[in-house]
């Protein structure tokens, strides 16, 4: 007798819960023609590779195509300014990064009002973080580390890939819970401040997963904490930092979320919003999401996810307030 094939646990979990969320033929009802895709982010960044693949998927479940647009600057202001300046008919979305919503309202003024001008709608990804090393470092795993770190002074300093950035925020926690009194340096983007990390010149660095992965595997980085709920499958073998004692060190993550106008009406929110959850569903999806270091999220109602970013919001500006946390 042919034996069924059995699914991982996360994969069933998923396609249970978008059997409870999606209803056959919803993607076809979105609309019948063509959908234009924003990204905050430059064409072959990690972020628009994501758009890229949710948006080839989508063309295939609703019909039509969906055409990414990359407006990259200040902070997201020049995508939100370009969806909120076309009509609220769902024909625009932006796929990005939630940190738009969260981190950076701290850092950028907006020209928009997260709250009252834009929905998002669905989260269908979630990017882990990791503290990286030099691999010259003689440490191979935390505790050696942070014991290396406060008998070499001279290497006091943490990269990020931006002031105001959750690669900023667990720096600075992580020198303070530890007592290492480490020196900010902040970089323009995740891919100079890893120069500078490979090359020694700065020892460690809080990165977002999808852009240290592929030099972790390289053999270019070595990683020594993650924050995520678990250990990740694409790195098990290194802890997260609430394994190691450290929980409000575990509290980061950006998602990959699908944002529409405000204006755009609920029913045709809901829509939107399950047809996204079933194209990330597919089995190609997934496939391309787990090799970029993506976790799947489960489906929500656009309720949750709207209290959920606020929730992340208020939980950045606490951190700034509490940790002292300069800006400028």
């Amino acid at each position: 007798m042919m034996k069924r094939p059995i699914r991982s646990g996360g994969a069933r979990t998923l396609l249970c819960a978008m059997s409870l969320f999606l209803g056959a033929g919803v993607a076809h009802a979105w609309t019948t023609k063509p959908v234009r895709v924003i990204v905050p982010a430059v064409a072959g960044g990690s972020m628009d590779i994501v758009a890229r693949v949710l948006s080839d998927q989508l063309s295939k479940d609703v019909g039509v195509p969906f055409v990414v647009d990359n407006k990259r600057g200040a902070g997201g202001n020049v995508a939100m300014a370009s969806l909120l300046s076309l009509p609220a008919d769902g024909q625009t979305i932006v796929v990005a990064f939630d940190n738009i919503l969260t981190e950076i309202p701290h850092v950028i003024k907006q020209n928009f009002s997260a709250t009252k001008d834009i929905r998002p709608v669905a989260a269908f990804a979630r990017s882990a973080f990791v503290l990286v090393g030099n691999t010259a470092l003689p440490p191979r795993d935390f505790k050696s580390l942070i014991a290396y770190l406060k008998a070499n002074p001279q290497q006091n300093s943490f990269a990020s890939y931006a002031v105001g950035s959750a690669s900023h925020y667990a720096g600075v926690m992580l020198s303070s819970r530890t007592g290492l009194q480490l020196n900010h340096v902040p970089f323009l983007g995740s891919p100079p401040a890893l120069v500078q990390v490979m090359g020694g010149q700065t020892p460690i660095m809080v990165d977002g997963l999808l852009t240290s992965l592929p030099m972790i595997r390289g053999g270019k980085l070595r990683p020594y904490a993650v924050i995520a709920p678990h250990r990740l499958a694409s790195l098990p073998d290194v802890p997260t930092f609430t394994e190691l004692g450290y929980p409000d060190i575990n509290q980061f993550s950006n998602q990959a979320v699908a944002i529409v106008a405000a204006g755009v009406s609920p029913e045709l929110s809901e829509r939107i919003r399950a047809a996204v959850y079933k194209a990330a569903a597919a089995p190609s999806v997934q496939k391309k999401l787990a090799e970029l270091g993506l976790e799947p999220m489960q489906p929500q109602s656009i309720e949750t996810l709207e209290r959920a970013e606020k929730e992340g919001f208020d939980r950045i500006g606490k951190i700034i307030k509490d940790f002292k946390i300069n800006l400028n």
